[in-house]
């Protein structure tokens, strides 16, 4: 899959979930998304620097 691909794809997905959900949920699963995406990015951090010892 391409970047615009992968973009695209997220984007539709996106939609998706906003069409069924109200605003309080859309507001929840997207806080959690973020923590997700923060959460992974400190792990592949945390493997790097150990990589490196």
């Amino acid at each position: 899959m391409d970047p615009c691909e992968l973009t695209a794809s997220v984007t539709a997905l996106a939609n998706i979930i906003a069409c069924k959900l109200d605003d309080d949920q859309l507001a929840l699963i997207a806080s959690v998304l973020v923590q997700l995406g923060d959460t992974l990015t400190t792990i592949i951090a945390q493997k790097a620097l150990c990589d490196k010892s």
